[in-house]
């Protein structure tokens, strides 16, 4: 937006924020501050979101001015302190952006018909400003003006004057497997005979993988986080002779209690962990109260997943996922059946659950399609809302996929299968 325009909106009715029909111009505005000095041709305006700062660009010397606010959003208390010049990159800037913390600057180059990144050492000091690269718009529109971006950074918008038009651009689309890369694989045949789930500890730096044949589970270390080509074996855990065959395993979020699916006995069994995420100091008693049985539901239950707060627990049971609330948070003991979702319209033999950190979406995994299929809820957390959006094929690298995991941010997707006895990495 121009400063002239900037100023023609500045006597709006304070009573009526965002709402435009609310602004008057009274013939003058009620501040102003000249930029001449700085730039003679001024084409874009930009505030710390504090109103402390402001940053104008133009083409009359191809840089980014900054001035100081003594009064925030007051412009009449502006002072210059510094530019920055991008001629270098791009002559004839037409628009500036900054990341919401200041240690980014976006500035679209009309001339070059790009949007160039610079980084910001020091957060809101454009002399500390570095080029570190660009994006092309050419394809789209050869006279490119103005720049914005989602507040997450995960959308870009740009307009251009040659076909008049708004451009929309994805940076990163976190938790849409239909833009996942297949990235690598880690074998798991040297300790596991049948893997079928897979669970990491919240900080990517463990990885344990279910055995339904050997009947065990077993903990990795990786040296990278997330990364599984550096995981190494470190040690396994033995179930119970009372357990049958076990598929999916899930943990408590500090680690200190273990759940695994048996899938002859229809149970869901609980174990404590004196140091958290070591399986080695794993303990279990005879049948008490550490068991949950899900045989009123029928069928054959394969995985199971928690919500964060431990007070809702999900079985993969056939071709449904059934929801229970637990009345005391991770206690299995204190579960009760609420409601069933059906994925059988998408997969015949559904194997593995997942669901987002906020409980918005849920993907499936199935030995049926080979495939990962994506659920929106319009309830967080209430499986009934659920409806069916996307699939993605992981075919190609596994014709068994058992067990699904997704790395916090959702930006890395793991799968686990027994046909290659592997773990297979995506990146969406």
């Amino acid at each position: 937006m121009s400063i002239a325009r900037l100023m023609q909106m500045a006597s709006a009715d304070s009573s009526r924020p965002w709402d435009i029909s609310a602004a008057e111009f009274t013939g003058k505005p009620i501040n102003f501050f000249y930029v001449e000095s700085e730039e003679t041709n001024p084409r874009d305006v930009f505030f710390k979101p504090d109103g402390t700062k402001m940053y104008v660009i133009g083409t009359t010397g191809d840089d980014v001015n900054e001035y100081d606010l003594s009064t925030a959003w007051d412009i009449s208390t502006a002072s210059y302190l510094q530019n920055f010049s991008v001629a270098t990159e791009d002559i004839g800037p037409e628009s500036i952006f900054f990341k919401p913390d200041g240690t980014k600057m976006y500035v679209l180059g009309g001339i070059g018909q790009d949007v160039n990144e610079y980084s910001l050492s020091t957060a809101w000091d454009v002399s500390t400003a570095s080029y570190v690269q660009n994006f092309s718009l050419s394809a789209q529109d050869i006279s490119p003006y103005g720049l914005f971006f989602k507040s997450d950074g995960t959308k870009m918008y740009v307009t251009g004057a040659f076909n008049q038009s708004v451009y929309e651009y994805d940076l990163s689309t976190a938790w849409d497997i239909s833009t996942a890369s297949y990235l690598q694989s880690f074998g798991v045949s040297a300790q596991i005979f049948t893997p079928y789930g897979v669970f990491f500890k919240p900080d990517g730096t463990k990885m344990y993988v279910v055995d339904n044949f050997v009947k065990d589970v077993n903990e990795y270390d990786l040296s990278t986080a997330w990364d599984i080509s550096t995981a190494s074996y470190l040690q396994n855990f033995s179930f119970p002779a009372q357990q049958a065959f076990a598929r999916g395993v899930f943990f408590k979020p500090d680690g200190t209690k273990m759940y695994v699916v048996d899938n002859t006995k229809r149970i869901v069994w609980a174990y404590d962990l004196s140091t958290a995420w070591d399986i080695s100091s794993t303990s279990w008693t005879a049948p008490t109260s550490d068991y949950f049985s899900v045989l009123a539901e029928g069928g054959l239950p394969n995985n199971i997943f928690f919500k964060p707060d431990g007070t809702k627990m999900y079985v993969i049971n056939v071709q449904e996922v059934d929801e229970y609330d637990l009345s005391t948070a991770w206690d299995i003991s204190t579960s009760s059946y609420l409601q069933n979702f059906s994925v059988a319209a998408q997969e015949s033999n559904p194997q593995g659950i997942f669901f987002k950190p906020d409980g918005t979406k849920m993907y499936v995994i199935g030995t049926a399609g080979d495939d990962v299929n994506e659920y929106d809820l319009s309830t967080a957390w209430d499986v009934s809302t659920a409806s069916y959006l996307q699939n993605f094929s992981v075919s190609a690298q596994e014709t068994g996929p058992q067990g699904i995991f997704f790395k916090p941010d959702g930006t890395k997707m793991y799968v686990i299968g027994f046909v290659l006895d592997a773990v297979w990495a995506y990146n969406l």
